[in-house]
């Protein structure tokens, strides 16, 4: 077959022209680190590849998240530790203040001292994240949650929970809000609650004895679905001894209405009504139980209802209040038995927040290790698809530079064969 001078000369120029093709490509995956450089050197590798890399960037972002929430959540947990402190120091106070040896000036330095702590209070619950964002206020980051307003402290923010995305299958919420940190506390035990005077609508009298009733609790069988929405009131009758030397005749008699209002009827109340009353003796009725020591004055009432929400502000407010008057007889134990058995709930439900506080946390750390091994795991697969063999490839570079070398040279060797050379 006969091949012209042309004929050779392009295959040979198209030889070399690919050789040199390959030498720059092999050159650039040792330079770039990368076997892909293109999606046509491997388009199936290039697609997973695409598809790992925005994995690997959704986990990336997934792990900002978690950083933003743990920043939320320890900032909170470090503003409830302040809290747990003051409800505390607040809860000793109360306790000295029931001193029989102190005067009415120490008292009133104790409210002083309570309604510093009740300012602390508010200025905690007002905590920052430090750019602004209130932590205790909801959805309403740049709204101040807590005010002093006429008549007590109002909360000025919202039920909304800030939930953050964690992961692909995990919403973290990184807040708590102010309602159910210091607003929605019950009072009493947290099924109901006892008090010193009658309920609504009578006029309350202040008790001229001095007996003090005790939050109570609740007794086996516990009350029926019906009787948990009952109040009740006791009130005490006094009658003088007919014999010289001998004690008064003290009884009490137990009224009720029902969660509508309506009287309760004699079968809905205990049995024997009115009772002999004895100091410090349980009286227990429809599934409850407390008892009132102390001597009660005639006409001396006090009440039972189911609980209800009570601030944390209200609880050290009243404190405050009533170490300011001082009352007679057994009005200053029973405010303090109230107002530490609702410091004990507040209290508790501080650090049932700060529980929560901590089980998130918890697992936003357990979050942050599989995401760090997802990430890794990422990596690891994006450098089989992508990350060039250098063995192999300066082991092909090193074959091209030989091949392309012997082709220049055969080329120029071919190309000086001419019948003219022998003319």
């Amino acid at each position: 077959m006969r091949i012209s001078s042309n004929t050779m000369y392009d295959s040979n120029v198209t030889a070399m022209t690919q050789q040199q093709a390959r030498l720059l490509q092999t050159q650039q995956q040792i330079t770039s680190g990368r076997r892909i450089l293109t999606a046509a050197d491997d388009p199936v590798a290039a697609a997973r590849a695409l598809d790992i890399t925005q994995s690997d960037s959704m986990n990336t972002q997934y792990g900002v998240n978690r950083d933003a929430a743990r920043h939320s959540l320890s900032l909170t947990e470090s503003t409830l530790q302040s809290v747990t402190t003051l409800l505390q120091d607040a809860k000793t106070a109360a306790v000295n203040a029931g001193n029989g040896a102190f005067t009415v000036s120490d008292r009133k330095s104790i409210a002083t001292e309570l309604s510093g702590r009740l300012q602390e209070l508010v200025g905690l619950a007002n905590s920052t994240d430090g750019a602004g964002n209130y932590l205790f206020s909801g959805f309403q980051t740049r709204t101040q949650p807590f005010s002093n307003v006429a008549g007590g402290v109002a909360y000025l923010g919202d039920d909304g929970q800030r939930m953050i995305q964690a992961s692909s299958s995990r919403q973290i919420s990184s807040t708590n809000t102010g309602a159910e940190v210091f607003m929605r506390i019950k009072d009493g035990n947290g099924t109901f609650t006892t008090q010193t005077g009658t309920l609504p609508p009578a006029v309350a009298v202040a008790n001229a004895g001095t007996g003090v009733i005790g939050p109570g609790t609740l007794t086996s069988p516990p009350p029926t679905a019906a009787q948990l929405g009952n109040s009740y009131t006791l009130t005490f009758s006094v009658v003088p001894a007919a014999t010289l030397g001998l004690p008064d005749v003290t009884t009490y008699t137990i009224s009720g209405t029902d969660s509508l209002g309506a009287a309760l009827l004699p079968a809905a109340l205990p049995a024997i009504n009115p009772a002999p009353y004895v100091s410090g003796e349980a009286i227990a009725f429809n599934g409850i139980q407390f008892d009132i020591t102390g001597v009660p004055a005639n006409g001396d009432a006090f009440s039972v209802r189911p609980s209800a929400n009570e601030s944390i502000f209200k609880t050290i407010g009243d404190l405050v209040s009533v170490l300011n008057v001082a009352p007679a007889g057994g009005g200053l134990g029973n405010a303090l038995v109230r107002g530490l058995n609702n410091l004990d709930n507040a209290l508790n439900n501080v650090l049932t927040t700060r529980a929560s506080l901590g089980v998130r946390l918890n697992e936003l750390d357990a979050l942050q290790t599989e995401g760090d091994n997802l990430g890794f795991q990422f990596k690891q697969s994006l450098s089989l698809l992508q990350d060039v063999d250098y063995n192999k490839a300066i082991s092909d570079l090193t074959m091209q530079q030989t091949a392309l070398q012997a082709a220049q040279q055969t080329f120029s060797k071919v190309a000086g064969l001419s019948m003219f050379n022998y003319l």
